[in-house]
């Protein structure tokens, strides 16, 4: 066997996130309530399963690399040119053929500090050095973000709008501001992938264009298919164009870009789920409230919940949580990190949630107490 290059053999034997079923082998059993890897617990639109029924039996076919007819109908949906639509695996795909195109061993990018570690994950499997900033009240910190991305002559600056982990958000105005301010040479990597959630304010129109500003969008969070892995960038043409030649042509199956298309076309379903995720939304922050716990003011589909205590008590909180067959995350830096982080789902799985959290909330803190 070849020797690995050297950076792969640096790289430590990680993942980005510990997936809920690894941890069902562990504990021996499925978990009752999935509350916390931010999938769309209402599923997608009907329309979606007949298009996957429909093109079953076409499975032996390749997707068309194109993605031709995607893009037209995304293209329309936007109001913006087909050229300036790129398809991609999802955000996280995306985020690697990005980080292939621009990063190099040492090149300087920069992202907050416990935001999205996906994205970390691919630069640093590119050799890039990582410069973070911290959250600001548990926002992305934008004029940090853009005073170190010049400081750094970064390569690219990563802001996500609406937020993951804290669900917290910046208004149209204020993201219109900073693509005025994108450094040169640095590209604005502009994670909307919990946008559909957003309040109208925070909707930037996508006519709004620059260079170096890549906006990334998903399938996975509104309209249900995280399971298909299918997202896409809206940017300039010569964008779309240079993510073409790296990027993996036969990535998005045929199953996908049927199921995508069936997605757009149901307008109706989208309107009731978004409204399906906000009475849920609503009644997760009445269950917080009721074991004196608050929330931070979410755009997206999930809620942080502020335990008032640290990182100590929400790792405890988690696994507490855990143990009862409620599976959920918490942010991973401080002091986010004092949160845990739910997301929206079906009343019967916030009913599980709700009978879990009390008890799990008395144990994690008397463990907490007793290990002091």
């Amino acid at each position: 066997m070849p020797p690995f290059t050297p950076l792969a053999a640096a790289l430590p034997s990680t993942v980005p996130f510990v997936g809920p079923e690894a941890q069902e082998r562990a504990r021996g059993g499925p978990f009752a309530a999935r509350l916390g890897a931010n999938e769309n617990g209402f599923g997608a639109s009907p329309r979606v399963a007949e298009a996957i029924a429909a093109a079953a039996g076409d499975v032996w076919q390749y997707g068309d690399p194109e993605n031709y007819d995607l893009k037209r109908v995304l293209s329309a949906h936007h109001g913006v040119a087909p050229e300036r639509v790129g398809i991609g695996e999802g955000i996280d795909g995306i985020l690697q053929v990005i980080s292939r195109l621009f990063v190099g061993e040492g090149t300087a990018v920069v992202t907050s500090a416990g935001a999205y570690p996906t994205f970390n994950y691919h630069v640093n499997g590119f050799g890039g050095r990582l410069v973070t900033v911290p959250f600001r009240d548990d926002h992305e910190d934008i004029d940090a973000l853009v005073e170190a991305a010049k400081r750094e002559n970064a390569a690219l600056m990563y802001l996500a709008n609406p937020d993951n982990p804290m669900g917290t958000w910046w208004d149209a105005d204020r993201i219109a501001d900073l693509i005025a301010r994108i450094p040169e040479g640095t590209i604005l990597l502009l994670d909307e992938a919990y946008m559909e959630f957003a309040p109208a304010s925070a909707q930037l129109s996508m006519a709004v264009e620059h260079p170096r500003l890549v906006r990334l969008r998903t399938f996975s969070k509104a309209y249900g298919m995280a399971g298909l892995r299918l997202g896409y960038i809206v940017a300039s043409a010569e964008m779309v164009t240079a993510l073409d030649k790296v990027r993996n042509h036969f990535g998005v199956s045929r199953i996908a870009q049927a199921a995508a298309l069936a997605a757009l076309a149901d307008t109706a379903y989208l309107e009731a789920m978004l409204a399906n995720v906000e009475t849920a939304k609503a009644r997760m922050e009445t269950i917080a409230a009721a074991h004196g716990l608050t929330t931070v003011p979410s755009a997206t589909n999930f809620v942080a919940i502020d335990t008032g205590y640290d990182g100590t008590v929400a790792r405890a909180l988690v696994a507490a949580l855990s143990a009862r067959g409620v599976f959920v995350r918490m942010p991973f830096v401080a002091p986010q990190d004092r949160c845990i982080r739910v997301t929206a789902g079906p009343e019967r799985l916030l009913d599980v949630f709700e009978a879990a959290l009390g008890p799990a909330l008395a144990e994690a803190t008397a463990q907490v107490a007793a290990a002091e």
